[in-house]
């Protein structure tokens, strides 16, 4: 890159996605700030780059951001990771998710509008979509199913008013199934991964829901994280793109890789049986395209398995229990 060395901020850089990010950003020779309020206990994403001294950290609460934080004076680009998800706790906190996935975002957003960086990333969500027909393009009808979606989708239209409105550079990548290294795991009944790695570390049969036949647009952490950076250095702005392998993957093929019995579950209420990003345009604007085979990506978890260790067990009764929210929630009329 020509002249100085340009400075990004990424919120939620110690997460899963996040940090994957900052990896990229340090190897394109950037200067890294992180901001987490480490709710995920993952500072050790970092460990790599504790002595990098282009990488700078900041435990904070995006909430707490300030117009004025010197977080972001001088930043070139923000690109924004931090939030909370996860389906059930949605649910059962809405008040939790609508405060910080959204008045979250716009604190981040009048730090940037203060800093007049060059451009503000989103990380949407596909979930936006609802039910979507397949393959699903940018101007498909939005239809949230559950707060998480919801959530994150007015993040994206906040951050789209400032565009609007104070004219700060803005784009967004409404992301589908990411997957990879350090995805997150909490108590919470959640993505596939942390399950059925947990799952296979304890000799139990994998927990698979419906018949095992549905697919999902799984993409590598690694490639979200350059299509990121790719969305911060266009020239283009106020774009959405969805973001995906566009090669969806049947679960089937998920237990055939990691290998061990099965039993299979309800399939549950609100849940698509094909989640497919239509990923024409950000492969024509972005020159973006998917690297990681996912055979490549999940061999390249499995030989982390080990990090899935303290993750939570779950077998078919626990996850009723834990899924009953779920249940009512979306199965009512």
């Amino acid at each position: 890159m020509n002249g100085a060395r340009p400075i990004a901020v990424v919120t939620g850089g110690a997460g899963f996605i996040g940090s994957h990010m900052v990896d990229v950003l340090l190897a394109h020779g950037y200067r890294v700030r992180v901001v987490d309020n480490l709710s995920g206990g993952r500072i050790a994403n970092l460990s790599p780059h504790k002595t990098n001294p282009d990488l700078s950290f900041e435990e904070a609460d995006i909430r707490d951001i300030v117009p004025e934080t010197s977080l972001v004076r001088g930043a070139n680009y923000v690109l924004h990771f931090a939030g909370i998800g996860d389906i059930v706790p949605s649910i059962e906190r809405p008040i939790e998710y609508m405060d910080t996935n959204i008045q979250g975002t716009v604190h981040v957003l009048e730090a940037a509008r203060h800093a007049r960086v060059a451009k503000f990333v989103y990380a949407a969500s596909s979930s936006c979509y609802g039910i979507a027909a397949t393959p699903t393009r940018e101007d498909h009808p939005i239809a949230p199913q559950y707060p998480y979606a919801l959530s994150k989708y007015q993040g994206e239209q906040a951050a789209f008013h400032w565009h609007r409105v104070y004219r700060l550079p803005v784009n967004s990548i409404r992301i589908f199934n990411a997957y990879g290294t350090r995805v997150r795991t909490t108590g919470a009944y959640g993505a596939v991964f942390g399950v059925f790695f947990k799952q296979k570390l304890a000799g139990k049969p994998f927990t698979v829901v419906g018949d095992g036949t549905q697919r999902r647009d799984f993409v590598y952490a690694t490639d979200v994280a350059e299509a990121f950076r790719l969305a911060a250095e266009t020239e283009k702005t106020g774009e959405i793109w969805n973001l995906g392998a566009g090669d969806p993957q049947p679960i089937d093929r998920l237990v055939e890789l990691i290998g061990g019995p099965i039993v299979y579950i309800p399939k549950r209420p609100g849940e698509p049986d094909v989640t497919w990003a239509d990923i024409t345009k950000i492969t024509r604007d972005l020159n973006w395209k998917p690297r990681v085979p996912f055979e490549k990506g999940v061999a390249q978890m499995m030989a982390e398995i080990h990090n899935w260790r303290d993750a939570p067990l779950w077998d078919p009764e626990s996850i009723k229990l834990a899924t009953k929210t779920w249940y009512d929630a979306m199965s009512a009329e």
